[in-house]
């Protein structure tokens, strides 16, 4: 909690003070006139950097882990999701028209998130910019903490469901400190053979050949794939709601889904195929655990 607010505070000052700022040396308005040289112009880029943005605004999918744990799920999980992501959308929008106010459009392009800071120093000086940007840096801390507490909670999530292999082992819960400790100690393995992969396959490789992929914006993807039979099944089954509910809007969701699995393809090519080789071996083993326990 205290990291969200921490993360809140450089966020609002930028989007008001940037957007200050910008008004009065007339920066915002030459940003919103012009177009960088830089900016992405191919289809094969817009197509990755919109891959790129799903990543980014994907965390609320994380707090469906600890479903099991909250009081009223079915009720109150969708309400602080619908709000959060509002609330999420809105403060961005606000804080990167903050920020054409303090740097060009060529700037941030060039620089991504030096950009970031350099803008906070010339709103708030050298010295606040700086202190300003390490408050920034104590929120991503909190984010890997969401990161980490989900993640450990994902395989106690499918064995209180008496999902998984061996959810007797998984769904036991430290008396002392109210912990899944045998499904934390399998995120853990999980999170360590992931950091080499990723290591390999994007910074100090390709280690994997043509199996080197995008392992942290690919998978948000194959969400959106998995989201479509979901939605084609609620339209199916809900019988007891209106149309608009029931029809309208997912339709809407899956073409949005839709089109997040074009990007993919489109930004990625032939590497996306390379990626559902190994999707489809992790589900093989998902499949044959299913299968032994019926």
């Amino acid at each position: 909690m205290s990291t969200t607010v921490i993360k809140m505070i450089p966020l609002a000052l930028m989007a008001a003070c940037g957007a200050a700022v910008g008004m009065m040396n007339g920066r915002m308005a030459e940003n919103f006139a012009t177009m960088s040289t830089g900016a992405i112009s191919t289809g094969e880029g817009l197509m990755a950097s919109t891959v790129a943005v799903a990543f980014a605004y994907e965390g609320w999918i994380l707090a469906t882990s600890i479903n099991a744990e909250l009081r009223d799920a079915k009720r109150t999980l969708p309400r602080a999701l619908v709000v959060g992501s509002f609330i999420v959308v809105l403060t961005y929008i606000l804080y990167y028209i903050g920020l054409t106010g303090a740097v060009t459009t060529e700037e941030l392009m060039a620089s991504g998130e030096a950009a970031a800071k350099m803008a906070f120093q010339r709103v708030f000086g050298e010295t606040a910019g700086t202190v300003v940007f390490v408050l920034i840096v104590i929120s991503c801390l909190g984010t890997l903490n969401g990161l980490t507490l989900s993640c450990c909670r994902g395989m106690y999530a499918l064995a209180v469901r008496n999902e998984g292999p061996m959810p007797e082992l998984f769904r036991q819960v430290d008396p002392v400190t109210n912990m899944a400790g045998n499904s934390a100690l399998v995120s853990l393995g999980l999170s360590a053979l992931w950091l080499v992969y990723f290591y390999g396959a994007n910074v100090g490789g390709p280690w994997f050949g043509a199996f080197s992929f995008d392992s942290s914006e690919l998978p948000i993807i194959t969400l959106y794939g998995m989201y479509v039979p979901m939605f084609i099944q609620f339209m199916r089954k809900s019988t007891d709601l209106n149309p608009f509910r029931r029809f309208v809007m997912p339709a809407l969701a899956l073409c949005a889904c839709a089109f997040m699995v074009y990007a993919a393809f489109a930004g990625y090519g032939v590497t996306v195929l390379y990626y559902l080789v190994v999707y489809a071996a992790v589900m093989g083993i998902g499949w044959l655990f299913d299968r032994r326990k019926k």
